[in-house]
């Protein structure tokens, strides 16, 4: 079994709960949440973000606004719409059950 394999399937399963962690705190420009992900040493690039965005936002949990740019055409800001922020709070709750599991089994 592959290592590097495993450790990508873990990254795409918490790519979305991060996502939408960035956003509830402001609104964000696409470069900006890969900036963001980064930060945090999780890469990601816009051929990934893009249709995961789109299909958040047909789901109903981000909306997007253009906003101009003083550096070219407009950009779009996505933020999180209150189904976003429902659905963000049963990702935590799964989260930090998966987290208890986890230390759980370490632990013991």
């Amino acid at each position: 079994m592959n290592a590097e394999n495993v450790k990508s399937q873990m990254r795409k399963g918490t790519l979305e709960y991060c996502i939408l962690l960035l956003l509830r705190k402001e609104p964000a420009y696409t470069s900006d949440i890969i900036q963001k992900l980064q930060e945090a040493q999780l890469i990601v690039v816009e051929g990934t973000l893009y249709p995961l965005l789109t299909r958040l936002k047909n789901g109903g949990l981000l909306s997007y606004q253009w906003i101009e740019s003083t550096q070219g055409p407009p950009r779009k800001y996505y933020k999180l719409t209150p189904d976003g922020e429902t659905f963000l709070g049963e990702l935590e709750a799964a989260w930090q059950q998966l987290n208890d599991t986890i230390n759980h089994i370490k632990n013991n």
